[in-house]
């Protein structure tokens, strides 16, 4: 593989690095606890919590595609900084080479900014008024896990921000 394909583009700061950087592992800590949850470790919950989350079970499918897709996504921040967030990689079929939207990919990515902005704080909001029967521990292990996804909508839309400044200057 082209190593090219994973550094950034020339005149990407250094802040907008480490923010597309960041945004892509926010979801690692709740990833892995929800993998962890999918494989039966309760991590303190009550039993009843866990049968709430089938799981293990059916519930463990939910909990390892969300791990999965929230990670597929944060993963896509690092193309507001690459040169696959401004030509298609070629192996890609029917767009492979060609140049990607530089609007589409600010509107989208502004509105995945508010969209997390907005999870990340009804989340952690939530959890801070949760009745978790668990071991108190446990409470506290969630919000420590779960508090990096209030970083993900604030970055998101700095290094949106940029990549729109950047892209609009290079036309």
């Amino acid at each position: 593989m082209n190593t090219t394909t994973f550094r950034s583009v020339p005149g990407v700061p250094g802040w907008a690095k480490s923010a597309a950087h960041t945004v892509a592992l926010v979801n690692v800590p709740s990833g892995l606890w929800r993998l962890g949850l999918a494989a039966g470790i309760p991590f303190g919950l009550a039993q009843s919590e866990m049968d709430v989350m089938m799981t293990p079970g059916w519930g463990s499918l939910y909990l390892v595609f969300l791990a999965v897709f929230s990670e597929a996504v944060a993963f896509l921040a690092l193309g507001l900084i690459q040169p696959w967030g401004e030509t298609w990689p070629r192996w890609l079929p029917f767009v492979g080479g060609k140049p990607v939207s530089a609007r589409k990919v600010v509107v989208v990515s502004s509105l995945g900014a508010l969209a997390t902005t907005v999870y990340g704080g009804l989340f952690v909001y939530t959890t801070f008024n949760a009745d978790l029967a668990g071991e108190p521990w446990a409470y506290w292990l969630v919000i420590v896990l779960y508090a990096p996804l209030l970083l993900w909508g604030p970055l998101l839309a700095a290094v949106t921000w940029h990549y729109h400044r950047r892209r609009a200057q290079g036309s």
